[in-house]
Formats: C-alpha cells, structure tokens, sequence
C-alpha cells in the first residue's frame, strides 16, 4: 500500500514538480550566467535544484566525510556511477563548488543541456582527437582558476549497482596538474532507480554519500596515475555496500 501511495504520489505531484523546478532553473541559470558572476550562476542554482529534487521525492540524505575537504584547494572527485540519482546526490550534498565532467550526448536533454551549456559544465566528446583534446584544455583551465571537477571515471552508469573499470583520464589530468584526488562513494542510487530501458517507478531508499581523504601526488608520470587510480578504486568500493562490493564489467564501457 505505501508502495503503491509513493508511485501516486511521484507521478502526480512530484514528476510535474521535477519538470517544472527544472525548466525555471534553466532559465535562472542562463539568466544568471549570461549577466551576472558565472561561477556562482553556475553552480548554486544547480545545487538548489539538486536538493529540492530529492526533497521533493523524499529522499534521506547522510553525508560522511565532509572533514576531508580543505577550503580553497582544488579537487578531482572520483566517483562510483550507479545511477540518475546520483548527479543530484553530489550537486546537493558535496558542498564545493565545481563543474561537471560529462557525455556530450547529455547536450541535448531539454532545458538540462541548455543550462550545462550556458554554466560551463565540460562535456566530453570523444569525435576525434582534437576534441578529446578541448575537452581536457577546458578542464585545465577550470582547475587552474581554483574550482574543482567532478568525474564519473567509469564512464557510464551501472546495470547491477556494481563497479566497472576505472579510465584513466581524470586521473591523468589530476597527474599533470599536480592535483589531489578525492574519491566520492554512492550507496543507495541504484536502488532508488535502477538502470533500464523504458520508464521505470522511482523507489524510496536512503542515500549516502561518502566523502573520502584526499589522495595527493606522490610523483609525476604513467606509475602516479596508475597508483592514484587504483588507491581510488579502492577506496570507493571499501565503502560500498556489501551487496554491491566487487568487479562486475560494464557493457556499456
């Protein structure tokens, strides 16, 4: 019965709500972005949006970690990617500034890509060299003015809630900058709406989001990103929960 009074609920109330938050933070955002300070047009709406959402749905939220972040250093935040819910977890609940590294197919989600456009959010596009090359040169450049970024390493979200492979770049770029790491761990995305084609329920079910100690360069070069990404690696799936510990390949990859 409450299962079924949550679904009336989301698809009368809160799925019209979610659109309608969405289209008017668009709007806010391309507003604030096109007139006033970018980086604050272009993070704090997002973060309200992000927050209001999972209010909205009625998702608990716990934090942990959140001591292991330094004021003013930049970051490269490593995550596991279990699902939708997982970019309104971060936005909301991280507490740093940053923009996000993400698929260029996202460019074209209505209202969603036009505010991502207008923020600056650092799409990546795989079409060629020279593009892979702009989007890592638009990284740097953020990186370089004291923000952070945020990057799914493994590229895609997951079927079963399990982890797939790391890639390599974020921790590349984290390499020649000089920069430290911060692995971010998911717990409860994957259960709220698990990946699959068609239109799915939203499911209630807590969220965490674990909050890691930095992982800083030890040196410069090919073994510093391995090891920076196999301590990350680690380090996200220690804290995952058991029904979601160990490797399974994603498809998708």
């Amino acid at each position: 019965m409450i299962t079924l009074l949550y679904r009336v609920y989301q698809f009368v109330i809160g799925l019209p709500i979610l659109v309608i938050v969405t289209i008017v933070t668009a709007f806010e955002v391309g507003i604030g972005t096109t007139f006033g300070n970018g980086h604050f047009w272009g993070y704090y709406p997002g973060r309200w949006w992000a927050k209001i959402i999972l209010k909205l749905f009625l998702i608990p939220v716990e934090v942990e970690g959140s001591e292991n972040l330094e004021d003013g250093q930049s970051y490269v935040f490593v995550a596991n990617h279990q699902g939708a819910f997982d970019i309104f977890l971060i936005y909301g609940y991280l507490g740093r500034n940053f923009k996000w590294m993400m698929k260029k197919q996202l460019e074209s989600i209505p209202f969603v890509g036009y505010a991502c456009k207008k923020s600056h959010q650092i799409f990546v596009d795989k079409r060629g060299p020279s593009k892979i090359r702009k989007t890592y040169e638009d990284a740097r450049e953020i990186l370089k003015e004291g923000y952070s970024v945020t990057v799914f390493p493994e590229g895609a979200r997951s079927f079963t809630g399990h982890m797939a492979h790391f890639r390599k770049g974020a921790f590349a770029l984290a390499d020649e900058l000089q920069l430290p790491v911060v692995p971010l761990t998911i717990n409860g995305s994957f259960d709220i709406l698990p990946r699959m084609k068609g239109f799915n329920f939203i499911n209630w079910h807590p969220m965490k989001l674990t909050i890691h100690k930095a992982i800083y360069p030890i040196s410069q070069g090919p073994d510093n990103v391995e090891t920076t990404m196999r301590q990350a690696y680690d380090s996200v799936m220690s804290s995952l929960e058991e029904k979601y510990q160990g490797f399974i390949e994603n498809p998708d990859q």
